[in-house]
């Protein structure tokens, strides 16, 4: 066993009050997992803190939790053997060493108490086993049986045990494997990445909220792509991701070709990345293109289309948030509509830009024009320095002019000048859809630029329009 020692990573005073209160009771105590792994990778080290006890776990938190300062509440897991007490910003989880083995239907395990050695064993990688003794004759000792901080200097992801065994007990391993090569920049040992695509299928047993949180720290990384290639490479993408899949590829009829959406859509969320840490808006761009694939048509005459992609993509959606379990609520309106809104400023940047086109924009964005911005600039991904520089400079006028509309105009979150009640008293009229007609006049004439975004303008417009339709001003 090494004789390393690394005081210097446990120099907060949590842990020689973890390590005495476990030499009290008899029984050994380390700190592993990520914390460990972010100290040596000098990383921000995590706020939550993984305990590891031989013994019970519950006991050694209860007791860390009477010694401290305001004796902080312990939330018991009974059916897990574990405990965690929330303290100062952090997260202490405590667990008995335990050994486990695993049903083929479940990803739940039969668990066992067991020696540090047996916990180190049933960890999901090398780099997330590696132990620092808490007890006072042994404080900062090194514990590292798989060789984890070789693998953070070769930047490898590899499994203490046999890959395909580790995959296909905890299917949930094949997506942490994954996820922590985007995050940290590592590739993933070939008999690990081989040991996914074998196992590809057990994924089916792993719930759809656990996918989705691996899936939003793959998105939030800094270069997302990598996760979804290797989703890819592994074949996991099509049981998680099939829309996006199926953008994948290249056609070509009577020697016309279309662009591979897949790889370009790699290449937005990347892009978008750079600019934004907003995960919904990063799911936009993940989703922006995924109606493509469902109204990709061949024309003789204009060659390869995707006729209301948009809409058919934002209806999408709706669809592959509620598979995955994930939020049916303004967060899925906000993807629906970034998606649906995706070309909008592109066409605006290539044409002239006139007010009225600008204005209706904001109009139908609302607060989120700066994201669909944000969005459209992101989508700019062709390699030609000359088209590159001219989309930018466009866009950079579009946002230019919205906010010079948006200063004179007003029509963010618009609210009629005249309101529907008004109409009625001035028309005399009772609830009917000449209101209505009024009322979307108003607003188009605010659009289009023919009168001001006022009440004086809006109230005589009305009076014209209600003449139009033979409407008598009601006098009392």
């Amino acid at each position: 066993m090494t004789k390393e020692f690394h005081t210097e990573a446990i120099q907060h005073p949590i842990f020689e009050l973890i390590g005495s209160t476990a030499d009290e009771l008899g029984i050994d105590s380390y700190v592993i997992g990520g914390y460990v792994r972010d100290y040596f990778l000098q990383r921000n080290t995590p706020k939550d803190i993984d305990i590891v006890a031989i013994g019970s776990g519950i006991e050694l938190a209860q007791k860390v939790a009477s010694k401290l300062k305001g004796k902080p509440e312990v939330s018991v897991f009974k059916n897990f053997g574990t405990a965690m007490i929330k303290h100062q910003g952090m997260e202490l989880e405590f667990v008995g060493a335990r050994k486990e083995s695993y049903q083929r239907d479940s990803r739940k395990p039969i668990v066992e108490d067991g020696t540090l050695e047996d916990d180190q064993n049933r960890r999901d990688f090398t780099i997330n086993a590696i132990a620092l003794s808490l007890n006072k004759d042994s404080f900062g000792r090194l514990l590292d049986p798989f060789d984890g901080l070789s693998d953070l200097d070769k930047k490898t992801i590899r499994t203490p045990l046999e890959p395909g065994i580790t995959y296909s007990d905890d299917p949930l391993r094949m997506m942490r494997a994954i996820r922590f090569a985007t995050q940290l920049g590592f590739s993933i040992e070939l008999k690990s990445l081989q040991a996914i695509t074998e196992n590809k299928d057990r994924i089916k047993i792993v719930s759809k909220e656990r996918i989705v949180d691996e899936l939003h720290k793959i998105t939030m990384a800094r270069k997302p792509s990598v996760g979804f290639k290797l989703m890819l490479q592994t074949e996991l993408l099509p049981y998680i991701l099939p829309e996006l899949t199926a953008l994948q590829g290249i056609e070509e009829v009577e020697g016309q070709r279309h662009k591979d959406n897949f790889w370009h859509t790699l290449e937005v969320v990347d892009n978008i990345a750079e600019t934004t840490d907003n995960l919904w808006l990063r799911w936009a761009a993940l989703l922006h293109d995924i109606g493509k694939a469902p109204t990709k048509k061949f024309h003789k005459k204009i060659g390869w289309t995707f006729h209301g992609h948009e809409f058919v993509g934002s209806k999408m959606v709706y669809k592959l948030f509620k598979r995955l379990k994930m939020p049916l609520n303004e967060k899925m309106k906000f993807v629906q509509q970034m998606v649906l809104m995706s070309s909008r400023p592109i066409i605006l940047a290539e044409d002239h830009v006139t007010d009225s086109a600008v204005r209706r924009l904001v109009f139908d964005a609302g607060d989120h024009v700066d994201d669909l911005m944000t969005l459209c600039e992101a989508d700019i991904t062709t390699k030609n320095p000359k088209k590159q520089k001219k989309y930018k400079n466009n866009f950079q006028i579009v946002r230019q002019k919205i906010v010079e509309v948006e200063e004179r105009d007003h029509v963010r979150n618009f609210q009629p000048p005249v309101s529907g009640e008004e109409i009625m008293q001035t028309f005399n009229l009772k609830p009917s859809k000449e209101i209505g007609i009024i009322k979307d006049a108003i607003k188009e004439a605010i659009l289009e630029g023919e009168i001001p975004n006022e009440y004086d303008a809006a109230y005589q417009f009305m009076l014209e329009k209600g003449k139009e339709m033979n409407l008598k001003v009601h006098t009392e």
